[in-house]
């Protein structure tokens, strides 16, 4: 907080060297901020008196606040040298001491000062405003209080204890101690009532503690001034979006927005027009967004706060390449910015060079020490690549009267934000007492991950499968080589060859059935909530048949939180020779479902919360030139995040749509998941 001037002008005219000329003219000019006419007029005094002490402490006094403290501090240590023991000239140069921001020293100066005269308000409150820059806050308002000892209800030391308050209550709220840092903020009320600076630092308090509820009757309360109305909607159409309510947002903020005029104050306007460019964007009213920033570039093309906006709303089109530009301009114009670096780390992150987020988000806590959203977006990167395990247990069951029971562990250790090293056990024991058939087999596989460029990764693993079944036991090599590619914004492609084995039941693994496949999986996302995935499996296998797998899903995107989307799907599959008596191969099967899908992500769900998804189905399946078959589809998941390193959650699945077996299939599976991050960080992070 800068330190204010706030030592009175006490000088008796009458007592100064029995001269008569007449000063208060000067000092009028010192009280009401004429700084420059105030410096003019005593340097003609002390041309006719040069030693008189208070032309010389006023000249002293205009020189520092008309913006040269240096030659201020010089006539102040020239006053100390002439009068030492004048306590008033001692004032006058410690103040020249927080105009240099010389704080340290101006520390023990003021200490001794108060220890000469523990009772003068000068000292005492010059004391505590030198505590507050060096935000030792809690002796700083101690020696406030002691001022205002002196002279109770001065105005200048109730509003320095407020500023200490906010700073004290910042400070605090930088540790993240944000029930101490409110417990400031209401006493700072208590003390101001409704005091529209403490209720937005409240309201900000809230929004960072994630307390949306109380953020919002903060705004509320402010906004019983008609004088903040524009300000409190500003703050209520930011909570509105935290709570995913964004049609709400942009009815607030466009109030606001309409409620500007040519008078009001130049940054209220911009903060309130930025804010309805913000919710604009929230809104996927995208075309909307850009007109308006578009105009406002013809005025103000250069301004950050345009180019931050901007470059929002591309990281919003996924046009992450042009946020990276004006991110880029931003920190050219200045390098604190915070949009300008941790935006930058937002939108690095999404295309993918990881290395380039982790330096732009390390640059925001240089500038902004400990802040909240820059140290979560580093967490969550570090979590990215962590080394983690994940187990899996479940058990299974259909119609046919197969059993199934499988584990599965999952190790994945990045060595880099490129390189990752990959590896799975998995068990499998598959019995059916009708055919008295049974079957165990355990897989093990290594493999790695790479980052060849930004936008293409390659994953390879190899390893075997050992099986054992009523009549045949063989050991075969298993090999999943793939790569994921992002050719354009919205779109994702991966590409592969896997080597499995037909495992589905027991007198499958008997017959070693090795498959072939050759993928391909297809999404394209849009900025108008469709999305589109597709999957085509060619599969070469070991007794001389094949397979074509289609797989197509058209869905859209109806609500970002919970993520709540719902589609049509449609299965094509084909089979070159048709072994009813051994597996499901018809000629040709068809099958087209509707489908709801909801979910809260664990990925962004916070520690101590619940997760969940549930997707329900329902169609029609045509086996060869069979008349249609109705379907259905049930799959969720419900787990819990203990921490940020670990998460559980159980599963289910039930389904009659056809697979392995005939017609008139119905598939059941329950499990448990495991995930556990093995370390605090990613092992190339000290």
């Amino acid at each position: 907080m800068k330190f204010k001037s706030i030592l009175l002008l006490t000088f008796l005219l009458t007592a100064v060297f029995g001269y008569t000329q007449d000063m208060q003219e000067g000092f009028t000019y010192l009280e009401t901020g004429k700084f420059a006419k105030a410096e003019t007029f005593f340097e003609t005094i002390l041309n006719e008196y040069p030693k008189n002490k208070t032309a010389r402490l006023c000249y002293g006094r205009a020189v520092g606040l008309n913006g040269n403290p240096e030659k201020a501090n010089q006539l102040f240590m020239y006053l100390l040298h002439d009068y030492s023991q004048d306590f008033e000239v001692k004032l006058n140069y410690g103040e020249s001491l927080l105009w240099l921001k010389q704080f340290d020293t101006a520390k023990r100066f003021f200490k001794n000062l108060v220890e000469e005269d523990p009772n003068s308000f000068p000292a005492l409150l010059s004391y505590a405003n030198t505590l507050s820059n060096l935000k030792e806050y809690e002796n700083a308002l101690k020696y406030v209080d002691k001022a205002l000892d002196v002279l109770p209800g001065n105005p200048n030391a109730l509003t320095s204890k407020k500023y200490m308050y906010l700073g004290y209550a910042y400070q605090k709220q930088q540790l993240q101690k944000y029930d101490e840092a409110e417990s400031l903020l209401k006493k700072n009320l208590v003390l101001f009532n409704n005091d529209r600076d403490t209720l937005l630092n409240l309201a900000n308090l809230y929004l960072i503690a994630n307390r949306l509820d109380d953020a919002e009757t903060t705004y509320n309360l402010l906004a019983t001034k008609p004088e903040n109305k524009i300000t409190a909607l500003n703050g209520l159409a930011l909570v509105s979006h935290l709570k995913g309510k964004e049609k709400e947002a942009l009815q607030l903020s466009t109030q606001a927005y309409n409620s500007l005029e040519a008078s009001t104050d130049a940054t209220l306007s911009q903060k309130t027009t930025e804010r309805y460019a913000q919710a604009l964007i929230w809104n996927k009213k995208y075309k909307t967004a850009n007109t308006l920033i578009e105009n406002l570039k013809e005025t103000k093309s250069n301004e950050n706060w345009l180019l931050a906006l901007r470059a929002t709303l591309n990281i919003y089109k996924s046009d992450f390449k042009k946020s990276v530009i004006d991110y880029n301009q931003i920190l050219v114009n200045d390098s604190t910015s915070f949009d300008g670096n941790l935006g930058n780390a937002n939108a690095l992150k999404a295309l993918g060079k990881y290395e380039e987020a982790y330096t732009s988000a390390e640059n925001t806590l240089k500038f902004y020490d400990n802040q909240k959203d820059a140290t979560n977006f580093i967490k969550n990167l570090d979590n990215t690549f962590t080394p983690f395990y994940e187990g899996k247990a479940s058990y299974s069951f259909d119609n046919g009267d197969n059993e199934a029971y499988a584990f599965s562990n999952n190790l994945e250790f990045p060595f880099s934000t490129k390189l990752k090293a990959i590896a799975s056990y998995n068990y499998r024991s598959t019995t059916n007492p009708v055919t008295n058939n049974d079957a165990t087999s355990n897989d093990f596989s290594l493999g790695l991950s790479y980052q060849l460029l930004p936008n293409v990764t390659f994953k390879g693993t190899a390893g075997i499968t050992s099986a054992k079944a009523t009549t045949n036991d063989y050991t075969q090599l298993l090999t999943d080589v793939s790569f994921n590619i992002k050719p354009f914004k919205l779109q994702d492609l991966t590409i592969g060859y896997k080597r499995e084995l037909q495992s589905f039941n027991a007198e499958l693994l008997d017959r070693e059935i090795v498959q072939n496949n050759f993928y391909a999986n297809y999404s394209l996302n849009t900025n108008f909530n469709l999305g589109w995935f597709t999957q085509y499996f060619y599969t070469k296998q070991s007794d001389d048949n094949a397979r074509n797998l289609l797989f197509t899903s058209l869905y859209y995107n109806i609500l970002p939180k919970p993520s709540l989307k719902a589609g049509i799907n449609y299965q094509y599959i084909t089979f070159k020779n048709q072994v009813p008596t051994i597996y499901f191969s018809p000629e040709k099967f068809n099958a087209a479902e509707v489908f709801a899908n909801i979910i809260k992500d664990e990925n962004i769900t916070k520690p101590k919360e619940w997760f969940y998804e549930l997707t329900a189905a329902t169609g029609l399946q045509y086996i060869e030139d069979d008349s249609s078959q109705s379907t259905y589809r049930v799959q969720s998941k419900l787990g819990y995040k203990f921490s940020d390193r670990c998460l559980a959650n159980l599963f289910a699945t039930r389904s009659n749509i056809a697979s392995a077996t005939a017609a008139g299939f119905t598939f059941n599976e329950i499990g448990v998941r495991f995930k556990w991050l093995l370390f605090k960080k990613p092992v190339f992070r000290k």
